[in-house]
């Protein structure tokens, strides 16, 4: 009975679904973070309702309740968790169960569990005029300027996350061939490629700095120099750095809707599917595992569709 009692532990499970997902899969350490978050609130709730239960005793019942904890639980400003983020929270369970059964607990069978409704996601893009204006904001007379503005073009040439922009290596890129690998979600390796005018803000970027540090997005004081007090890594640019530039830029653009490294991202899928790109090629292109992640930007950008309608609706 002790064996079963440790084997059964809901915490140690957890710890060891994590670290299976960290090592064997090769997720993301933010994406363990957030399986992590997810799964404490769910062992939470289950200790706290069924204390003497094992998963092994979890049942739809328990389940449906637990749902309903997601939709009226509500944080410290009272606000309430969206069908999107209630949807993480379940596909996260139903995963940890998946790898209980692997491990030979027979608990609630993962399909037995029902994702919630989310609603349709509306993608916020730029189009061909605003990504110009976008652009061509950086004062390029300046290093900060040439830095921001090589940064903007590498962002909307390559569709790259922002998380693995600000990875980005000197030593990594390419300007004769115009691409680099990156390693994206799931430590899934991939090539980008540049477009020419990305390449020749890049090569003047990197024409202008003196410095041989390792990282491709540095810090630039007002003078055009480096703190000499920060180290190569302190020096990089962070995720949210890249953020409040690309913001920095929209204001001065004067662009009507609030935009991140994301919606570059978007803007650089809908561009090439409009422009005739399949959506395979643009699903590698993004590093998306699966297609279907790759569609949401599909009704946004069908030219056969508006084609149809002209041509029975005139």
């Amino acid at each position: 009975m002790a064996k079963k009692a440790v084997d059964l532990n809901l915490r140690i499970l957890v710890k060891r679904y994590l670290n299976f997902i960290e090592i064997e899969k090769n997720y993301s350490p933010w994406t363990v973070v957030k399986y992590s978050h997810y799964l404490k609130v769910f062992r939470t709730w289950f200790e706290k309702h069924y204390a003497q239960e094992y998963i092994e005793k979890l049942t739809p019942e328990m389940v449906r309740r637990y749902r309903l904890f997601l939709v009226r639980v509500e944080d410290d400003k009272g606000h309430k968790l969206s069908p999107t983020t209630q949807s993480y929270y379940v596909i996260s369970l139903r995963a940890f169960l998946k790898y209980c059964r692997r491990k030979g607990i027979k608990t609630l069978a993962p399909d037995k569990i029902d994702l919630p409704k989310s609603e349709d996601k509306r993608i916020k893009f730029l189009d061909r005029d605003q990504v110009e204006r976008l652009l061509s904001a950086p004062d390029s007379s300046v290093m900060s300027g040439i830095r921001d503005r090589a940064l903007l073009e590498v962002l909307f040439s390559t569709g790259l996350r922002v998380s693995e922009m600000a990875k980005l290596d000197v030593d990594r890129i390419d300007l004769k061939t115009r691409e680099f690998s990156v390693v994206g979600k799931g430590r899934k390796a991939r090539v980008v490629f540049l477009s020419a005018r990305a390449c020749t803000w890049l090569d003047r970027y990197l024409s202008a700095r003196t410095d041989l540090y390792r990282p491709l997005w540095v810090r630039i004081m007002k003078n055009g120099e480096y703190d000499p007090a920060l180290s190569q890594e302190k020096l990089r640019l962070t995720v949210r750095s890249i953020q409040r530039i690309v913001e920095k830029y929209r204001r001065m653009a004067g662009l009507p809707i609030r935009i991140s490294p994301h919606v570059l991202r978007h803007s650089f899928a809908t561009t090439l599917l409009q422009n005739g790109a399949d959506l395979r090629s643009v699903q590698e292109m993004l590093g998306h595992k699966n297609v279907s992640t790759t569609q949401i930007y599909t009704h946004v950008t069908n030219p056969q569709l508006k084609e149809i309608h002209g041509k029975f609706l005139k």
